[in-house]
């Protein structure tokens, strides 16, 4: 063997190491535990409290573009709506320009509801960070950015990876 030669690295796939199975597991971790939350005081899944989180950031949002910010497929966003719709949390008005698309809303119960569950998740997130110091949550948010613009490169379309 040529001395010039690249060494040959072990990149076998170990589980407790690879970043994304382990950011994939500590996201269902927390979400596991916002849905107890939510689900035991109101009755609400994780995807319905995204959407109605969204829509009480933004009101007048279509289906897709709540999909966009929550980055959630367009089958969950439609069940949540759906559900929320059902549960008069949420209201479908067609836009004025375009009627084929519907614009998303709180409605009063919505309202009530979002403002009920934004203090639990406030705490729920106080407790998260509490781990971490100032630094260590300066940092955070520093490299999930890194990771968020490195993950919107490789899901570009003319990324063949």
């Amino acid at each position: 063997m040529p001395n010039d030669a690249a060494p040959v690295l072990d990149r076998s796939l170990v589980l407790d190491r690879f970043l994304p199975y382990r950011l994939s597991v500590l996201t269902n971790r927390v979400s596991d535990a916002i849905a107890r939350l939510y689900s035991e005081r109101l009755s609400l899944s994780v995807p319905e409290w995204r959407v109605m989180a969204v829509l009480g950031e933004c009101s007048g949002l279509s289906s897709v573009e709540v999909g966009r910010r929550t980055a959630m497929h367009k089958v969950q966003v439609s069940r949540a709506v759906a559900g929320l719709v059902a549960a008069r949390r949420v209201q479908r008005v067609a836009d004025a320009e375009d009627a084929r698309i519907s614009r998303l809303s709180l409605t009063a119960r919505g309202r009530a509801v979002y403002d009920e569950i934004v203090p639990l998740a406030l705490h729920l997130e106080d407790t998260l960070i509490s781990a971490l110091s100032k630094d260590d949550l300066a940092q955070l948010s520093r490299l999930m950015a890194k990771l968020d613009k490195q993950v919107s490169r490789l899901a570009a379309p003319d990324n063949l990876l």
